[in-house]
């Protein structure tokens, strides 16, 4: 009897190749404005669905909403840990990214003239300080996010589908 794959290595399988494919996108200036953007959105929920209807395949499957969104949520949880890592290393390791926002960021201040000129320099300079923590921050929200959608219409699909 074959052994299946568990949620949570299929959520590791799908968390690396997004790594991957999302370093790739990143290294080829062509591709930085295109849609091969979105693909790591759909290898996401690629191996999310994999998940599912592997799950709903599966012969202790008991038919159940909760136990298949339970499947897809440990897949992305995975894919969520996997990519918010890979973001923090990502934004650590290149701290001219940092600096690139923060002139922007000082730009928008002193356009927006609410604040003088030391204090527009305080918020800048912690911008900088915190932008690993913020890039991090809205990695693991967006992951979770998108993950919960995709988990939840894959899994409403899947269920619609198998009766």
């Amino acid at each position: 009897m074959k052994k299946e794959l568990t949620p949570l290595i299929k959520g590791v399988i799908t968390g690396l190749v997004m790594v991957v494919v999302t370093i790739i996108l990143g290294e080829i200036p062509a591709l930085r404005d295109s849609k091969f953007l979105y693909l790591p959105y759909a290898l996401y929920f690629g191996g999310i669905m994999w998940t599912l209807v592997k799950g709903a395949e599966a012969s202790g499957f008991t038919g159940k909403f909760s136990e298949l969104f339970g499947l897809g949520f440990r897949c992305f949880i995975i894919v969520t840990i996997i990519m918010v890592t890979y973001v923090g290393i990502f934004s650590f390791a290149h701290p001219e990214i940092a600096e690139q926002r923060a002139v922007y960021h000082r730009q928008y201040l002193t356009e927006q003239k609410d604040d003088l000129p030391p204090e527009i320099e305080t918020k800048v300079q912690k911008a900088k300080d915190n932008f690993v923590i913020t890039e991090m921050y809205s990695a693991i929200f967006g992951t979770m996010i998108i993950g919960a959608i995709f988990t939840l219409a894959g899994s409403t699909f899947v269920l619609m589908r198998r009766k």
